[in-house]
């Protein structure tokens, strides 16, 4: 995710050159020897440091992309937001909704903005999504389902990092992935009142890494340890406009390859979204109600921020360009003083909906978002 964001910065002044800021490379961190080294040659930062905390003791440093494991994001977002840092964060920011709000407080107490990686609702056919349903082109809502399905813990030599720790990788899925739901459902239909969920693991072990990982490494024949949290969750959602909705999520969905999507019905119509085919919109809208067709809507450069990146409608986007239209909307937030896109306070309501969802898998019960 640290490539990611780098490559995203670098990218800036080819599709939005009207950006009053140019982000300046100056230094990166990492805790592993030579990994930051290797990533300054290879980007062009200035400097590499091996502790995070050299980069908010730099007077040179104005903004940072937080994009180590959940369990930092707390402490470092905190110590930067003090440090007087501008901040894009990778959610779900922190373990907790304790977590979130700290980081949130940190920012708003220090006047600065931060963005965080709430990348899906950037694409420009779930921008249209929005539109369509807020100008009441399929009716009024009536149910939403939205799906995470991905195959990336499928694996059961999958290594037993981080990831699959509570005490540093949190709420398993419900962060990974649950956390991108939970901000769709909100951006497209508005505020969640209450939920009930179940969960489950899947794979109980993992074998421990011998050394430093990256990604979702592979590891046999080594230790084997506990699995602490979730491969799977699924959810039933009550919306303040009396909407309803599911939302499941799985990381070890054997298949599955990144299959994230949502399918909004209305009163009179539907829409629907598949992230495999980003720049496509099925909708259904009409007076038929009964056998109504659905017609595919191509997203083109009316579409949110479609027009920076590709020509004219049904040209591809890809994962990388929805990166950089949230570095976009980072820098914009700095330049005028304004948030723009997802932020800290958007962290918090998703981090509150996952912890609701553990304590009504817990308890079995309906939880109250408040």
């Amino acid at each position: 995710m640290g490539r990611v964001h780098t490559q995203a910065y670098a990218r800036l002044p080819h599709h939005f050159p009207q950006l009053p800021l140019r982000p300046e490379l100056v230094t990166v961190a990492d805790e592993v020897p030579g990994r930051a080294e290797e990533a300054a040659e290879r980007y062009g930062f200035v400097s590499a440091a091996r502790d995070w905390r050299d980069v908010a003791a730099d007077p040179r440093v104005r903004a940072v992309s937080i994009t180590a494991p959940n369990f930092l994001h707390r402490e470092i977002g905190v110590a930067m937001a003090e440090a007087g840092k501008h901040i894009w964060i990778e959610k779900p920011v922190g373990l907790t909704a304790e977590d979130a709000g700290a980081v949130a407080d940190a920012l708003g107490n220090a006047g600065l903005q931060g963005t965080v990686g709430f990348n899906y609702r950037n694409a420009p056919a779930v921008e249209a999504a929005r539109e369509l349903v807020a100008a009441g082109e399929i009716g009024t809502v009536t149910h939403v389902r939205i799906r995470l399905f991905s195959d990336y813990a499928a694996h059961p030599e999958g290594a037993l990092t981080w990831r699959y720790e509570r005490e540093r990788g949190g709420s398993g899925v419900r962060g990974d992935l649950a956390s991108h739901g939970v901000d769709l459902a909100r951006f497209l239909l508005g505020e969640i009142t209450s939920l009930t969920a179940d969960t489950a693991v899947f794979i109980p072990e993992r074998a421990r890494p011998t050394g430093a990982t990256a990604g979702h490494t592979l590891a046999a024949g080594g230790e084997l340890g506990p699995v602490e949290n979730e491969d799977y969750v699924n959810c039933l959602l009550r919306f303040a406009s009396g909407a309803r909705g599911v939302l499941e999520a799985s990381r070890v969905s054997v298949g599955e390859q990144n299959n994230y999507g949502f399918e909004i019905h209305g009163t009179t119509g539907a829409v629907f979204w598949d992230y495999r085919r980003m720049g496509e919109l099925a909708v259904s809208r009409g007076s038929s109600y009964q056998d109504q067709p659905v017609s595919t809507l191509y997203v083109g450069p009316g579409h949110g921020e479609y027009a920076a990146f590709q020509p004219g409608s049904a040209n591809s986007m890809g994962y990388d360009d929805l990166k950089v239209i949230e570095a976009y909307h980072f820098l914009r937030s700095i330049a005028e003083g304004t948030p723009y896109g997802p932020t800290a306070a958007d962290a918090v309501a998703s981090a509150a909906a996952l912890d609701a969802m553990a304590r009504s898998a817990e308890q079995g019960t309906w939880v109250d978002l408040g």
